[in-house]
């Protein structure tokens, strides 16, 4: 079995040797990790995209709208979450972002959920008909596990998901009045033995 930092640096040198700078490979390795270690084919997309970027010209999306429509081919997925993830403070105010045309979704789909860690949200992916939560790039949620990704995804949207609570006041309220029973009192014989409480200066 490959270690996870053998398929981090063979996917960046695979990357640099298809043309992407440094920079990118760097990043390329550490989402194609993340993938693996989730269980989900990144070695496997990585190559046929590379085999079909031979034929193809991906678009590249450096400036990401609400809107984003490529003119001929799909969008590149590396590119595309390169620049989500530079774009990040700016997108997650968004409502949604809708993307038509990405090739080898679920690379993006890596940038993504390292986008859900920075961002400190939640983000809800939908490809197609496939419904996907990232949490933190901690793990991921989805009805499409065990199923291969599809090459192409048509329909993408996005959401930033705001931080609540999952719980209302009442059930809160009732937990801490539960908690506040292994409270201690404050003693005076405990405020005597606190540091610093002493009677004696000995400078």
């Amino acid at each position: 079995m490959r270690s996870l930092s053998e398929i981090e640096t063979a996917a960046k040198r695979a990357s640099r040797a298809v043309g992407f700078s440094w920079g990118n490979s760097e990043e390329v390795g550490k989402s194609i990790r993340l993938l693996e270690m989730f269980g989900l084919q990144g070695i496997k997309n990585l190559n046929h995209y590379y085999k079909e970027k031979e034929t193809k010209n991906f678009e590249d999306l450096n400036l990401i709208s609400e809107k984003n429509e490529p003119s001929s081919e799909a969008f590149c997925p590396i590119i595309l979450g390169i620049s989500f993830l530079d774009q990040i403070k700016s997108i997650e105010n968004f409502d949604s972002i809708h993307f038509k045309k990405i090739a080898h979704p679920v690379i993006f789909l890596s940038f993504l959920s390292r986008a859900s860690e920075i961002s400190g949200k939640k983000i809800y992916v939908r490809f197609d008909q496939n419904k996907i939560l990232l949490n933190l790039n901690v793990n991921i949620s989805s009805n499409i596990f065990n199923q291969e990704f599809s090459k192409f995804a048509n329909e993408i949207e996005i959401k930033f998901i705001n931080n609540q609570d999952n719980f209302t006041d009442s059930e809160w309220n009732s937990l801490y009045k539960l908690a506040e029973n292994t409270f201690v009192e404050e003693r005076d014989s405990l405020k005597q033995g606190a540091a610093g409480a002493g009677l004696t200066d000995n400078d």
